[in-house]
């Protein structure tokens, strides 16, 4: 009987640590490019308006097969009439949200597909102006 006693105490133990590591869900794996763009975008975090106004950026950024940042990420495009610092605090958010989001948790698939390879990831902050629809008389649908 006490041989089985220090058995317990030592599984006992293991089983808290495989209960524990099966109730933690799996990160969610990246199969898409859609899905990449989505989870970056949940990265970001622009910075408030009493520090900058809004712009939109573009970052050109490489990631091996884990997920991780390849070389340096470059900005490719600023808003023209952005002022220095406003450039300045997004150039910085979009870093911050680099580093939140790295290394991305790619599929196999995604992996191999995006390794090494340049992509422009655009980030829109600045309100749009709707489109105007144009109206075409002859494509009404009454006829007369």
């Amino acid at each position: 009987m006490l041989r089985g006693k220090p058995f317990l105490w030592f599984a006992a133990p293991l089983m808290l640590l495989a209960c524990t590591a099966w109730a933690q869900p799996a990160p969610e794996k990246l199969d898409t490019l859609k899905d990449l763009f989505i989870k970056l975008h949940s990265c970001f975090k622009p910075p408030p308006l009493s520090q900058a106004n809004p712009i939109d950026i573009t970052v050109i950024v490489s990631f091996n097969r884990q997920g991780a940042i390849l070389g340096r990420p470059r900005i490719t495009y600023e808003t023209a009439e952005a002022s220095e610092n406003d450039r300045l605090q997004y150039r910085i958010a979009v870093m911050q949200a680099l580093e939140r989001c790295t290394p991305l948790p790619f599929t196999d698939a995604l992996g191999g597909a995006v390794a090494g390879r340049p992509m422009a990831i655009p980030f829109r902050t600045r309100k749009r102006q709707p489109e105007a629809k144009e109206r075409r008389a002859w494509l009404s649908p009454k006829t007369l």
